[in-house]
């Protein structure tokens, strides 16, 4: 059913292209404005500067998008992408130590961001009501009745290279990113401010780009090698507190990166390379020398949570609705971005194929469900992002509160991380939590999961471990298959 002439999205990165996606079969036309002229091929942008670090397509992205534009997964990995087993194919250092080698039901597809988007755009302009405007700048909107009941955004005005343009539009999609002036606009065509969440634990990561060598070292078996931050709480070097991911991608290719909460971070090769000397583990400075760096230190700060609770509104604007970082944005670290934004997305394509008009109650119903879908991966970001006592913004904890959050969170992780690793259930329902398939509170309100947390607990104390645990992280990872231990 059409739900109106033209719609609009600002913006064409990956939210706007998932956006475009979810319009498409609703509009007779689909107008996606983009400010960078778009390569033809996965190369880096000035508008995506964090295109550069890694990125983790979650399960619940991999749905999402999949969803919106059949066979996208079998095209990112047709065009390079890596189909892991993490708990097989990722050399993962925890606090204690290496952890054991086995299977689990949780796969996921790595590949760089520059090449999610290619994939993206390809299956895009395969769409044939669907057109992309490169290199022009949305500069506002013409709205009716603003801040009213009945207040609507009915168009967009944006400038190009040959002068200002103006259309019409029945719906529009800010996927602007965290940038977005959009916000402004509104309010100052008359609805009030909104509310805005905030919570910056002061990240910062940085990165560099490597090619792999034509043959690996025997002692490779792992593809994905990730460091995190020490248990240790007497001295130790600063990065001890890094979080470090050796990341596969297409071509044969890797991401080093480094990343800390408050801590200042390397800016050039050679004090990056010095410090990946100083990690938990010496492999991961000795893989990098193995490999041959293709590209300068890239660091990034803006890393702040913030939530732009439009939903909150007690008349929201008709005519308009936000995807991704424009209204919800999260602590890079966790991998939330994209698949967010993708689920909200197919989260707009499912209203709209239940809608008989873009009316008040249609706004407010998505605005509502939107807000639910939000809410897990942001307690998710919340849960160790309040933690730390760099933090800043609305969301940070009375000093008395936040040392209950950072004493507690560190125990409860590794608590459920050591279930994980014996029991196939816990490990499952974790596996979902990091996809964003399932939230933290249902995840511990699951009787099974308490069961099997309750039960590693006591075999822990009593030394009875199934699958060890804890190797030295100063030789290499094990590579035995402990999977039969689960079972």
């Amino acid at each position: 059913m059409e739900l109106g002439k033209t719609a609009v999205v600002l913006g064409g990165s990956a939210a706007g292209l998932c956006a475009a996606g979810a319009l498409a079969p609703y509009f007779g036309q689909v107008l996606v404005l983009e400010r960078d002229e778009l390569p033809a091929e996965a190369e880096h942008r000035r508008g995506v500067p964090q295109s550069k670090h890694p990125h983790f397509l979650l399960n619940s992205g991999r749905r999402a998008i999949g969803e919106l534009f059949p066979g996208f997964e079998d095209d990112l990995i047709g065009a390079g992408g890596l189909h892991l087993m993490p708990s097989m194919d990722a050399a993962y250092l925890g606090g204690e130590g290496w952890s054991a080698r086995k299977r689990s039901s949780m796969t996921m597809v790595y590949s760089s961001r520059i090449l999610i988007e290619r994939v993206l755009r390809d299956k895009v302009r395969d769409l044939s009501n669907v057109v992309i405007r490169e290199g022009v700048s949305v500069t506002g909107l013409t709205v009716r009745g603003g801040g009213t009941r009945d207040g609507a955004v009915t168009g967009v005005d944006f400038s190009t290279p040959t002068g200002d343009e103006h259309v019409d539009a029945d719906f529009v999609v800010d996927a602007m990113g965290r940038g977005s002036s959009v916000g402004n606009w509104l309010v100052a065509a008359g609805w009030p401010e909104p509310e805005v969440r905030t919570l910056d634990a002061k990240v910062t990561y940085t990165s560099r780009w490597y090619d792999l060598p034509a043959e690996r070292p025997p002692s490779w078996w792992w593809q994905h090698l990730v460091v995190m931050p020490t248990l240790d709480k007497g001295e130790h070097p600063a990065e001890h507190e890094f979080l470090v991911n050796f990341f596969p991608i297409e071509g044969n290719r890797v991401i080093a990166c480094m990343g800390s909460w408050g801590i200042e971070m390397p800016r050039t090769a050679d004090t990056f390379v010095e410090s990946a000397g100083r990690v938990r583990t010496p492999l991961f400075a000795a893989a990098m020398a193995r490999c041959t760096p293709t590209s300068e230190v890239h660091l990034t700060r803006s890393t702040g949570n913030k939530w732009r609770r439009y939903d909150r509104w007690a008349n929201p604007p008709l005519g308009i609705v936000f995807i991704g970082d424009s209204i919800c944005a999260f602590n890079p670290f966790y991998a939330q971005g994209i698949s967010s934004a993708s689920a909200s997305a197919l989260l707009l394509r499912e209203h709209l194929a239940r809608a008989s008009r873009l009316d008040a109650a249609f706004h407010t119903r998505f605005l509502v469900a939107q807000r639910k879908l939000l809410d897990v991966p942001w307690r998710l970001a919340m849960a160790r992002d309040q933690g730390y006592e760099c933090a800043v913004g609305t969301e940070k904890l009375r000093e008395w509160r936040r040392r209950i959050v950072a004493a507690a969170s560190g125990p409860a992780f590794n608590l459920i991380v050591g279930a994980a690793r014996e029991d196939d259930a816990v490990d499952e329902h974790f596996a979902k939590v990091f996809n964003m398939e399932e939230s933290l509170g249902e995840m511990m309100r699951n009787p099974r999961v308490l069961a099997g947390l309750v039960r590693y607990r006591i075999r822990a104390a009593l030394g009875r471990h199934r699958v060890p645990y804890g190797f030295d992280p100063q030789v290499d990872p094990p590579a035995r298959d402990y999977s039969a231990a689960t079972r």
